[in-house]
């Protein structure tokens, strides 16, 4: 029928257009994105931690012990959204910077259209919960630009955070495009997994309600396993028990469950411990009992998020929807490394030249997993995350990119339990998808000529053990670490950072009879390695790869002075809302100001600006009559309070940061209209890291920074508050470095 538009409606014959219809039999698919998981740590992949939903959805289905990832969490998801590499669609390393290659900008290129995209023409809607962070961090403030934003890049809804990471129980949350305050505090006792899948639980309702024969993809990114691990007191100490033999035990007694289980094949052999990594019976018993605990967070945290996710699974099965959704449970990535060899209760103090001493770690124990803590795993535990596989996160060894995936389709896939043993890598998602539904991949997407896939389907192996195995071979580069699978075969180069990328070692394995990369077959098979390194070479020229950077340091803290330039002054009105972090004032290892325009009755109280939470930042704020500044560096707090009560006719109320020679000590002068009003001290300041959780202008939104109950809204009336910064900035990039990688 064609639309004719006549002088009067009996001349006239309307047209509607025909709304986007689904391929007969389309799914639902349901994506569950778990953050630093290893590829040990789900029960039905051999771990002692309760996961008995995901271990119920194995069963239902398959678990595939080939899959790989990219080794980090921005370029996972890249290559999980768009079904193409990592480096191909921009997105080389993090999000977090961008280092000018057209491999490396941190954020998704228009010419890769991304899963919720592709599906949009067909009739489904999309929508993502939590964990973003494939957008570049200096695009993530108020005004965006929003354009590589979830609903930006074709999602219907998002709730959730846009960073690596946040905190569990003071989140920064963002719904659709607006930063959002988190529904509840620690006290009341709000968890973040907890409202993620309360969101995405909502979502589905509302779409059953309003259009329930139309498909949806659900997108549920968890923080958990990211540090902070975080998650209910007893849940966290009912695990001490299960832990307490330490990391070279559990590593024996995954391995056997694995051998019982068919992930692994019978012969699997333990690799060596990972470099740095000392036995566990050479450790002191309170420090043993400290990493046991430090364990416990991460497993409760895993725990917690298997018994919310069962809420959802639950909520399938009453609406209705469970036999015809496609249930995807995976990791980003291998366990992470950031814990270093002992573990944190609260790593920003280290990351500030602020030790953590072993004693002070042991006597806040019964702290870890709390709201006022940023802990994170030893090594030995990550290794053990890993099992049986080589080395972690970062690396491009068989720990850092090799991962669960659990899938599970009741109404399509008859298999009940079975291993799948076939080599998959994280941009064959899409491919995947596309094929059950039965469309291709679109040539343009808002007008954007596309870009070819680059992952290959793995379709016919959901419901056939013996389907043809991977064709294409799949490279692997992340911090200048490299890798090539091919036909079976793995060649492999660990790269220590600041070394001449010709000198690193390759290696040379078997996959399909050496699962656990153990036996280097470099010297047995030199020509075979010869061509594969080769190949890696020709591959990453195509892929965007090169040119190879291992420079930590100097791509975080360039990234942050192009984005800055030359500003130097701030001004904040009242009214504004939260500020991340990494487009926050950049005080770092500077000297500043901060003043206040306020106007005062006499009596006022409340903070002034606040940037960071209880686990490090600074606060300025008026208690008991007095003004205050305190800096928190990894929970020490410094405070400086006025010399005199704030006058009721005062106008401007700051605080004056000066650097003290070439080292961390500062002074902080309080001012009252422009006199000093008050001196302290510091010892410490923020060298490499201020925090993690944004800036907030007449309020502290998330856990405390200073010693009063948040949000510790400003009574008086605030005008604005302006931050002038100097020139004297002296950042040290290795160690920028070192602080940003533990936030990934």
């Amino acid at each position: 029928m064609t639309a004719k538009i006549g002088r009067t409606v009996a001349e006239s014959t309307p047209e509607w257009p025909q709304a986007p219809r689904p391929p007969k039999g389309a799914p639902n698919i349901l994506v569950v994105l778990f953050d630093d998981v290893g590829f040990s740590d789900f029960g039905c992949y051999g771990s002692p931690i309760r996961t008995p939903t995901i271990d119920r959805l194995a069963a239902e289905g398959l678990r595939y012990s080939g899959f790989h990832t990219t080794a980090m969490c921005s370029t996972t998801r890249a290559a999980l959204l768009t079904g193409r590499n990592h480096h191909s669609v921009g997105v080389g390393c993090l999000a977090n910077f961008d280092s000018g290659y057209p491999g490396y900008r941190g954020k998704i290129a228009r010419e890769a259209g991304t899963l919720p995209e592709m599906l949009r023409p067909h009739g489904y809607r999309s929508y993502m919960v939590g964990k973003w962070h494939v957008t570049p961090l200096t695009e993530t403030g108020p005004s965006g630009p929003f354009d590589g934003w979830p609903l930006g890049r074709g999602f219907d809804r998002f709730y959730g955070f846009m960073d690596a990471e946040t905190d569990q129980y003071s989140p920064e949350l963002v719904r659709d495009n607006t930063p959002v305050p988190a529904p509840g505090t620690y006290e009341s006792g709000y968890h973040l997994t907890e409202d993620l899948v309360d969101q995405s639980i909502r979502y589905l309702a509302d779409h059953v309600a309003d259009a329930p024969d139309t498909p949806w993809l659900l997108w549920l990114a968890p923080g958990a396993c990211h540090a902070p691990h975080q998650a209910p007191a007893e849940l966290i100490r009912s695990y001490d028990e299960v832990f307490k033999d330490g990391w070279d035990v559990e590593r024996e007694r995954r391995l056997a469950r694995q051998k019982a289980l068919g992930i692994v094949p019978p012969d699997t052999r333990l690799p060596p411990p990972n470099d740095g990594v000392r036995p566990w019976d050479s450790y002191a018993p309170d420090e043993q009992r400290l990493f046991t605990r430090l364990q416990s967070a991460f497993a409760a945290m895993l725990d917690h998020a298997d018994r919310h996710l069962g809420r959802l699974v639950d909520f399938l099965e009453r609406a209705g929807l469970r036999e015809d959704t496609l249930i995807l449970v995976l990791s980003d990535n291998g366990a992470s490394q950031e814990g270093g060899p002992q573990g944190f209760v609260n790593a920003m103090g280290p990351f500030n030249f602020r030790g953590e001493p072993m004693a002070e770690k042991i006597a806040r124990i019964d702290d870890i997993g709390g709201p006022d803590t940023h802990s994170n795993f030893p090594q030995g535990w990550a290794m053990a995350s890993n099992t049986p596989l080589k080395r972690y996160k970062q690396n491009t060894h068989g720990g850092g990119i090799r991962d669960p995936l659990v899938v599970s389709w009741p109404k399509r896939i008859p298999a009940r339990g079975e291993v799948r043993e076939r080599f998959a890598h994280a941009c064959d998602l899409v491919p995947t998808l596309l094929d059950l539904i039965g469309i291709e991949p679109p040539q343009t997407v808002q007008g954007v000529a596309q870009a070819p896939l680059e992952g290959e389907s793995f379709a016919a192996s959901l419901t056939d053990p013996a389907a043809p195995p991977r064709k294409a071979a799949q490279y692997f580069e992340m911090f200048g670490h490299r890798g090539l699978w091919q036909d079976g075969w793995k060649a492999v180069a660990f790269h220590p950072p600041g070394t001449p990328f010709e000198e690193d070692r390759w290696e040379l394995y078997r996959l399909d009879r050496d699962f656990s990369e153990t036996e280097d077959l470099a010297q047995a098979e030199p020509g075979r390695l010869a061509a594969m390194v080769d190949d890696w070479w020709r591959i990453a020229e195509a892929c965007k790869v090169l040119p190879l950077d291992d420079r930590f340091g100097p791509r975080f803290a360039e990234n942050a002075a192009r984005f800055h330039g030359a500003r130097r002054r701030f001004v904040f009105h009242a009214g504004m809302g939260h500020l991340p972090t990494d487009v926050a004032p950049d005080v770092r290892a500077r000297t500043y100001r901060i003043e206040a325009e306020v106007r005062l009755q006499g009596g006022e109280a409340g903070v002034l600006i606040a940037h960071g939470d209880a686990t490090s930042g600074y606060s300025l704020y008026i208690q008991d009559g007095r003004l205050k500044h305190t800096l928190n560096i990894g929970g020490e707090k410094t405070t400086a309070v006025s010399d005199r009560p704030v006058p009721a006719g005062a106008t401007r109320l700051g605080v004056v940061s000066r650097r003290v020679g070439e080292g961390p000590e500062r002074t902080f002068t309080l001012t009252i209209d422009g006199a000093p009003a008050g001196e302290v001290t510091a010892t410490t300041g923020f060298h490499t890291l201020i925090s993690w959780s944004g800036l907030d202008i007449g309020l502290d939104r998330g856990s405390p920074v200073a010693d009063y109950a948040a949000p510790f809204a400003f009574t008086g009336a605030l005008r604005k508050v302006t931050v002038s910064m100097d020139e004297d900035q002296a950042l040290d990039g290795e160690a920028v470095g070192a602080a940003e990688m533990a936030r990934q």
